[in-house]
């Protein structure tokens, strides 16, 4: 079992990751929060000092696709909690498919923000907790990474690709004791879906979200979908052959 007294969020101003910190901190945790915009970053990590005045709340606003700027926020926050029992990578984009259709350069830019930012950095993580002798690792990947779909797939291909490589570096820190989740959301109500739409019963909410993402890190679950239903349906997506998927308009 995973303690999570001193939490990394990365990606802190998306919706899930900031009900995460909310819940985090609730439960006594202190948090180093990092996110793009800065303006978001300061209200959030303001109104978590609010709900946890006791807690030590610290924050960085970065470009997360600038690799050279990882390994010093690391080292920044660790330096301001102590020490790091978890991390939780949740920066990322729903690009628009027609849009990377017409553009190598969206497209590339979607696979930066997507998978190669967070490749560089769980190299780094993975270096740090493998030193440590143990902790858990989180990164909010997406049933969209199990198979390429027409409607999604340079966002299905990054997420595909963070998802392996979890596979990979969860396999390598296993005997070091560290645990690497891969967190699998469905259909999540958050200001990035807006647009799509969302009535059914597919839909979670994103403190609904949170949760199940808490209870995998301090179990240290290997993936887990979210909500649960969604193992289901990715079976059955996984498994209909190419011959008829590929007529599907999916």
């Amino acid at each position: 079992m995973n303690a999570l007294r001193n939490v990394l969020i990365i990606g802190a101003t998306s919706t899930i990751a900031e009900h995460t910190a909310r819940q985090l901190v609730s439960n006594g945790a202190n948090v180093f929060c990092v996110g793009r915009d800065s303006e978001k970053l300061a209200a959030i990590t303001q109104d978590l000092q609010v709900r946890a005045p006791r807690a030590t709340i610290g924050s960085k606003a970065m470009d997360l696709c600038d690799g050279q700027l990882h390994a010093p926020m690391l080292e920044e926050a660790q330096a301001a909690l102590g020490s790091l029992d978890g991390v939780l990578i949740a920066h990322g984009t729903l690009p628009d498919q027609k849009a990377c259709e017409a553009s190598v350069a969206t497209t590339r830019h979607e696979i930066e923000t997507n998978a190669l930012s967070v490749i560089s950095l769980l190299t780094l993580l993975g270096n740090h907790f493998e030193r440590q002798g143990g902790g858990v690792i989180a990164v909010i990947s997406s049933v969209a990474g199990d198979r390429g779909r027409q409607s999604n797939y340079v966002y299905g291909s990054a997420k595909g690709m963070v998802t392996i490589f979890l596979q990979g570096l969860r396999n390598r820190l296993y005997k070091n004791g560290t645990d690497v989740v891969t967190i699998k959301p469905g259909f999540v109500d958050t200001p990035m879906t807006d647009g799509l739409d969302k009535s059914g019963f597919l839909w979670a909410q994103p403190e609904t979200i949170a949760t199940g993402i808490i209870k995998a890190m301090r179990k240290g679950r290997q993936e887990v979908y979210l909500p649960w239903f969604w193992w289901g349906i990715m079976q059955i997506i996984r498994h209909i052959p190419e011959s008829i998927f590929k007529r599907l308009s999916l």
